[in-house]
């Protein structure tokens, strides 16, 4: 790009040496010249907020004016579209909030559990964690932009916080309070200020009217958030972390309830006796990732036998599958599994396994999911469905004749970008010991660290799943209608080959879709040029996701064979998160529109 940028401080009292964050209280205004192709096409003054800049000195401009000129980026072939107009509303502004400090661009703020820090140079800009931490500054920038504030800090507690605030009232001064307040507030105020308040709660007795409580059958959202940690003797609200690799046992001849964690753990029970009541399965267990979940089915599958698959799966399961378990003398059978003849008519004898999707990953076709059970069935196989895109939220294929699912737990279930993990909810005691044999045996079982996570996560996923898909399927019309893309792929939509289907055996349509432009230069362009869909893999994240599949998570299968398969360039896959969905369609709307010499074939 033929840019030129010149900028300058103008605020008076500013000097380019100065550390911002400590020294200016008030916005800075930075006068930018920008040029393109040497004609001056923007001029003015930016104010920059003194608590949105996180580096020193001028480096801490710089950076900053960058970020700004790059959202108004103009290049021969696209029209300018003014998409910092529309102001971001809360929910957009959580999930894109930026880490600034981290090099690396991870979806999940790195964690800096360190005390101190070493010194590169003198006075680095951070030194000791008390002082500052680039965990925590992220989190402080995200409050203050929230609270339009100039600064936000966290505290080890809110009555830290208050505390706080209470040291800048000094002796002989006053404080005015409420009569009605938090009790922790109220002890402070009354016996560490030595401020006379005293407030009793009204109370009511006698007044309940019994309800048979145990008659109804409680919701998703409700399972999900009353957690029974059977071994915590304590109550604790958020199960407790078993950070522990081994168990001390009650004597040399007899076994404790655990004993070496890659066997079993308190905190990985608690998650997958969940799992299994949510999914309604007889036992359910957690691995380290999806495809370590994914593995251990593919090993109950033995030389000689076959496995039939679909032909539009996850790149991930295409590469086990094509180039791993072949080498055990396994024959995998590839097929339309939307074609319910074309399925039928490859189940064989020697099937150990039916593989599928459905939706599928990332065309979205949609599997008669009790039907090709029932004819797996009728030839001894056993059917595995992934259902990572639908959520247990939305669709519990072991009701629907499935004898395994599996779920990436790094999706949905966690939500947040931030774990590897995957699992297997199984129908049948002798089929769960074989899997938790092979769990255990290859030692794929996941951490505690990593199930306390998930159990963390899975709290809002009712909430989080019902959000996305109301996202998703607005953004789905609002694309299906758009002149400038060609199909849009979602069961949602009234025109889906496979709505009908879809709906009989699921609650929604999810939050993953697909859609082409006829042309790799568009779709790339709007990949790229989207402000609030980050251009990664993966998808089920509270934040959304963009992707070119044949580029990304497909890349590994060959580009003749993702052609056979009807995977083309051009297809764009987008995971829809909890922002503001107006926000959404107007990014999406800005990239298609901006290109004004880029036409689909």
């Amino acid at each position: 790009m033929a840019f030129s940028v010149s900028v300058k401080p103008f605020t008076p009292s500013l000097n380019y040496s100065d550390d911002i964050r400590r020294n200016v209280s008030s916005p800075v205004n930075i006068e930018i010249s920008l040029k393109f192709k040497k004609e001056s096409i923007f001029k003015g003054r930016l104010p920059l907020s003194a608590a949105g800049l996180n580096c020193s000195g001028r480096r801490r401009i710089d950076m900053a004016v960058s970020a700004s000129v790059m959202a108004h980026s103009i290049t021969d072939q696209f029209t300018e579209v003014d998409v910092e107009a529309r102001e971001p509303s809360v929910s957009t502004l959580l999930v894109n909030s930026g880490n600034g400090f981290d090099p690396d661009g991870a979806m999940s703020t790195p964690h800096f559990q360190t005390a101190t820090v070493m010194q590169l140079a003198e006075n680095g800009l951070y030194v000791y964690t008390r002082s500052g931490n680039p965990t925590r500054d992220a989190l402080e920038r995200v409050l203050a932009k929230l609270e339009k504030s100039n600064r936000a800090f966290c505290f080890t507690s809110g009555m830290a916080a208050l505390s706080a605030v209470t040291n800048l009232v000094g002796s002989g001064q006053e404080i005015v309070a409420g009569d009605d307040i938090y009790g922790g507030s109220d002890r402070l105020l009354s016996h560490v200020m030595d401020v006379s308040a005293s407030v009793m709660a009204d109370s009511t007795t006698d007044h309940f009217t019994e309800l048979d409580v145990e008659a109804q059958v409680p919701s998703v959202s409700t399972l999900l958030v009353n957690i029974d940690s059977e071994f915590d003797p304590y109550g604790a609200m958020s199960t407790p972390l078993y950070q522990t690799a081994t168990f001390k046992q009650p004597s040399a001849t007899e076994n404790g309830a655990y004993d070496y964690t890659r066997s079993g753990n308190p905190t990985r029970d608690t998650l997958e006796r969940l799992l299994a009541k949510l999914e309604k399965a007889d036992r359910a267990f957690c691995f380290t990732s999806g495809m370590a979940a994914l593995s251990a089915v593919a090993n109950l599958v033995g030389s000689g036998q076959e496995i039939v698959a679909g032909d539009d799966i996850y790149g991930g399961s295409d590469r086990l599958l094509s180039h791993v378990t072949p080498k055990s003398g396994i024959l995998v059978k590839r097929v339309n599994t939307s074609d319910l003849d074309e399925v039928a008519a490859v189940i064989g004898p020697k099937t150990k396994l039916v593989w599928l999707e459905s939706p599928t990953n990332p065309r979205l076709q949609i599997a008669d999911i009790r039907r090709i059970s029932e004819i797996a069935h009728a030839n001894g196989a056993l059917v595995l469905v992934d259902n990572s895109i639908m959520s247990p939220v939305l669709s519990r294929p072991l009701e629907l004749g499935a004898d395994i699912v599996m779920h990436s737990a790094t999706k949905f279930i966690a939500g947040h970008s931030d774990v590897m993990a995957g699992v297997l909810a199984v129908k049948g005691e002798s089929l769960a010991k074989e899997l938790y044999f092979l769990q255990n045996a290859v030692g794929s079982g996941l951490a505690p660290f990593d199930c306390w996570i998930c159990l963390r996560g899975i709290k809002t996923m009712a909430l989080r799943v019902e959000k996305q898909q109301e996202n998703a399927q607005k953004i789905a019309e609002f694309l299906s209608s758009h002149p400038r893309v060609k199909k849009v792929n979602y069961a949602g939509l009234p025109g889906h080959p496979g709505r009908d289907l879809h709906y009989s055996q699921a609650k929604g349509a999810g939050s993953v879709l697909s859609f082409s432009t006829g042309s790799l230069a568009l779709s790339k362009h709007v990949v790229e040029t989207t402000k609030y869909f980050s251009i990664t893999v993966s998808f089920g994240s509270v934040k959304s996701l963009i992707s070119l599949p044949c580029f990304m998570s497909h890349a590994s299968i060959p580009s003749s064979v993702r052609a056979a398969r009807g995977l083309t360039e051009d297809l764009v896959r987008i995971s829809v998160g909890i922002e503001d969905v107006n926000n959404l369609i107007a990014d999406l709307d800005s990239a298609l529109r901006s290109c004004s010499n880029i036409h689909r074939n």
